[in-house]
């Protein structure tokens, strides 16, 4: 149970720093970019790609079923 919640909590504080870079790089949208230039220039970010490493992590805790009875 405390490594589910562990995992639970490591996945949230993931997905926020991968969901902040990503609303952060939305400015790039007010500079002219369309949205096929920002949706290219953040696949090729590694900072981005935490929001759905983060995501994945929550849910693996949340739906995995339970070893231990």
């Amino acid at each position: 149970m405390v490594f589910r919640l562990l995992f639970f909590l490591i996945g949230f504080g993931i997905s926020v720093a991968g969901g902040v870079s990503t609303i952060a790089y939305l400015n790039l949208l007010t500079h002219g970019h369309g949205l096929y230039e920002y949706l290219l220039f953040i696949s090729m970010r590694i900072e981005c790609y935490l929001l759905p490493l983060g995501v994945s992590f929550i849910w693996l805790s949340l739906y995995l079923p339970n070893t231990r009875e």
